[in-house]
């Protein structure tokens, strides 16, 4: 899939705010009117970028309640058909983030503008993500599929893709999979609890941010940018 000097020059620019972001956090809202105070917690805690999925109805209304928030890159999980993209397309996300490889969705998405982050899980379909013309993939249910050893074996004969590991992602193997260059961030729920969004602890997760940020040496990233 060709894609127009304009198209690709805005894709690259969100993956490479992705890459700066490292860390994306999943977030499953059961109430939009929630998001605000999510957002204040997540950057108050220093991350810069967030997955808002369409788990529940809640999704679309969390989008656009934190559309447009300066320093925070948000994106539309679980996207699964062309017509969850207009709608999260609509309510100002800026990237696309689907379980699977969906060529309708990924088109539709770069009609849209926004950056696509389709999952895969096999060589088979990585080379189709080549073929769409991508950049970077979401490498879904990446523990399932062997982790990091899985991230190696598939960046050696695709050295031009990028991945973001999801499903199983933690503190314990964060900092290794970030390490490796074929790595473009990571995707994980742990500093956004379930229990804490129902029960609106924002003071928990602006703690578990801070630390996931610190983890990943985030501040010392901040710094030798500044």
């Amino acid at each position: 899939m060709a894609l127009d000097e304009a198209l690709a020059r805005r894709e690259a620019g969100l993956l490479a705010e992705l890459v700066a972001a490292r860390l994306v956090p999943v977030v499953v809202l059961d109430e939009a009117d929630a998001a605000p105070a999510l957002g204040d917690a997540l950057t108050a805690g220093g991350l810069r970028a967030a997955e808002i999925t369409l788990r529940t109805p809640a999704g679309v209304g969390a989008i656009a309640a934190l559309a447009g928030r300066e320093g925070l890159l948000l994106g539309a999980g679980t996207v699964l058909t062309p017509e969850d993209v207009d709608r999260v397309a609509d309510a100002g996300a800026r990237f696309v983030v689907s379980p699977g490889l969906d060529r309708e969705v990924v088109e539709r998405t770069r009609e849209r503008g926004l950056l696509p982050l389709p999952g895969v899980a096999t060589a088979t379909e990585v080379q189709q993500a080549l073929r769409l013309g991508l950049q970077a993939v979401k490498l879904f249910p990446a523990d399932r599929l062997g982790g990091l050893d899985t991230v190696r074996a598939l960046a050696a004969p695709f050295p031009e893709l990028l991945f973001m590991p999801s499903g199983g992602v933690s503190p314990e193997n964060a900092v290794e999979y970030l390490a490796h260059p074929a790595i473009a961030a990571i995707s994980g729920s742990w500093m956004v609890p379930r229990d804490a969004l129902r029960e609106g602890d924002w003071r928990l997760v602006e703690r578990l941010s801070a630390a996931a940020w610190e983890l990943v040496g985030g501040d010392e990233l901040g710094r030798a940018t500044r």
